[in-house]
């Protein structure tokens, strides 16, 4: 049973996202897990986040994309993922918000869209979890779950393409 609490929207960057590819086992089975977990919730990113998981997958090999992406398509398919553009004011609250100092354009953009959503970012970037003054967490450990077939299958299939994890973290 679903606890009382208010519904806090759950959205996640491009770190965990690629993180299910990660070439460390830990942070792929906790990133794995992550949206496992959430098969029949509704998560939430930003258009440019999207761009991001695509500009790093199309630095790997032709063959190594043509495996990746059947599973990246149907999980998109899938999972209630709210890709969202960017307001004018969640533009103008990045700007403007000195407690956002110190993170880079992406990710302050990226938090006043999760902070005018009253919700929380997952990330693997240190810069972000270090804040301890932002809603911002770690997919957290555990055992790996598994999504329903077919998508296991295609899951498993792309992990010809393993991302390191400095990169995730950068």
């Amino acid at each position: 049973m679903r606890s009382a609490e208010p519904y806090a929207p759950e959205f996640f960057d491009a770190s965990v996202f690629l993180g299910m590819n990660s070439d460390n086992e830990t942070i792929r089975i906790a990133c794995k897990n992550f949206f496992a977990s959430r098969m029949d919730g509704e998560l939430m990113t930003s258009l440019d986040q999207v761009g991001a998981c695509d500009d790093m997958i199309w630095g790997y090999s032709r063959e190594q994309q043509d495996v990746y992406y059947p599973f990246m398509d149907l999980l998109h398919s899938v999972v209630a993922i709210r890709r969202q553009p960017y307001s004018e004011g969640e533009l103008q609250r990045a700007a403007q918000n000195p407690d956002l100092e110190g993170l880079n354009a992406s990710q302050r953009l990226l938090y006043s869209k999760v902070n005018a959503a009253g919700g929380r970012l997952y990330s693997l970037r240190p810069s972000l979890l270090a804040r301890r003054d932002l809603s911002v967490s770690v997919p957290p450990p555990g055992s790996e779950r598994f999504f329903p077939s077919p998508m296991e299958a295609l899951y498993q299939a792309s992990l010809v393409l393993r991302v390191p994890l400095a990169e995730l973290r950068a």
